[in-house]
This record gives structure tokens, C-alpha cells and sequence, in this order.
């Protein structure tokens, strides 16, 4: 599997940026991870647009779903203009209906349900899910390949059921939007020394940390996760290939 970071800003995105997004590859099968403000700019710097085949959606915050408009409606003028791709599958959960609706647009997009209790297949990854502690309904995942496998905390707060969700990846992308001095005060986020935490107890292989701070010095946040985690540790790097 490859991963390359879209975006890695929480919030909104830094100036000709993005919002934290990740793009899975395998097998020539393209899955993108969430689709914030500033996403399908970046996503264009190493991907045709046409060329996606699946969408994760974790949540419905907009810094998640903010470019979700526009990649539908460049589906549509391709469309208009003969030259078709298939319809882009949307995995989103249904408990926000209105949202989880959007997904489907001009028969050019489908949503497609997800579920914690479920996995699903989406090409040649199997997908499993845990849900989150954030203000709104979210969704961790799990991509797993054979016996290698990425999890990708989504937006969360320490919550202990991930220590078991994560046990043993590759590669463990997790949320780190805090400094230390505001862990437990901003909801719905962890600190980079939960991050590193989550990590060494999962027994992670790797720990990559991403929907950052716009404020501080975010090398701050990679020291607090490597306090708590004795393996290789980074603050995830626009267009950077992680093989796994």
C-alpha cells in the first residue's frame, strides 16, 4: 500500500493548503480519506481527479467535507463533456441523513453507508471502522492489505477502545491539534503526547501525525508525541509516499 498526505491542517487550511487528507493506493486503486477545504487542489498535483475510484468520509465537519461539492460537480462536466468516468462510490456514515444524502449527486457520485460494526470492501482494501470521541458522530478506519494494515484516528479525543482498533498497523496516522496546554480544554482532539501514547501502547510499527494547529510550532506537538513513543515518529508531509 502507498499513502500519500493531501493535507495535514485541522480546522482550515494554511495558505495554498489543505485540510488533513489522505490518498491510498493500491493496485492502481485510488481512495481518498476525507475531502476538506483546499483538497481537490492538492489532490491534483499527483492525481487526475478522473482517475479516483473511492471516497472515505470520516465525519461531516466542513473541514472534512468542504471540497465534496466540487469534486461531484467535476464529475459532472466530464460528463457533459463525453467523457465519463464511472460513478465515484462515497463511504459515509448514515447518521447524519442530510449529510450522508449529499454524498449522492446526478448519478455521477453514490453514497455508500458504512457502519462500526461492519467492514467493508472497497477495492482491494478491507475496510473496518471505531467510532471516535469528537462532538459530532466519527469514524476511525482501518485499511488492511494481506497482513499490512494503516489506521487513521480521524478526529478524536483519547478513547480507549482505539488502543485495540490500532493494535499492531504499520502505520498509524492519528489526529494531534493540541498543544499540551490544551489538552482537555478544546474538545474532540488529542495532544501529540495522546498521540504518542496511542501509539506506544498499540504497538504501532509507525506513527505519523497530522490535523495540526494552524497556531505554535508544531514541532512542539511531534516532541510530546515521542516522550510517550519509543518508535519512528513525524508530522505528516504533503506529497511524502509512505509505503507500507
Amino acid at each position: 500500500m502507498k499513502v500519500i498526505p493531501v493535507g495535514i491542517w485541522g480546522g482550515y487550511p494554511k495558505a495554498n493548503e489543505a485540510t488533513s487528507s489522505f490518498l491510498i493506493e493500491h493496485e492502481g486503486f485510488h481512495c481518498l480519506v476525507d475531502c476538506g477545504s483546499g483538497v481537490l487542489a492538492s489532490l491534483q498535483n499527483f492525481l487526475p481527479l478522473e482517475k479516483l475510484d473511492a471516497v472515505v468520509i470520516s465525519h461531516y465537519h466542513a473541514d472534512h467535507i468542504a471540497d465534496l461539492g466540487s469534486l461531484q460537480y467535476s464529475r459532472l462536466i466530464q460528463y457533459y463533456l463525453n467523457n465519463p468516468s464511472p460513478v465515484l462510490p462515497i463511504y459515509g456514515h448514515v447518521q447524519d441523513e442530510d449529510n450522508f444524502a449529499k454524498l449522492s449527486y446526478k448519478e455521477r457520485t453514490q453514497g455508500i453507508a458504512i457502519f462500526e460494526e461492519k467492514t467493508a470492501q472497497i477495492g482491494p482494501f478491507t475496510v473496518s471502522f471505531c467510532r471516535t470521541d469528537h462532538p459530532v458522530y466519527c469514524l476511525a478506519m482501518k485499511f488492511t492489505v494481506g497482513d499490512r494494515s494503516i489506521v487513521l484516528t480521524a478526529d478524536t479525543e483519547w478513547r480507549d477502545e482505539l488502543v485495540d482498533f490500532a493494535r499492531g498497523t504499520d502505520l498509524l496516522i492519528s489526529e494531534a491539534n493540541l498543544y499540551e496546554e490544551h489538552i482537555g480544554v478544546a474538545p474532540g482532539h488529542m495532544g501529540g503526547s495522546e498521540a504518542g501514547k496511542l501509539a506506544q501502547l498499540a504497538d504501532v510499527k509507525r506513527l505519523v501525525l497530522t490535523h495540526l494547529p494552524l497556531h505554535g510550532n508544531i514541532e512542539e506537538i511531534l516532541e510530546a508525541a515521542m516522550t510517550n513513543f519509543d518508535g519512528a515518529a513525524e508530522i505528516a508531509e504533503v506529497e511524502k509516499v509512505y509505503l507500507v
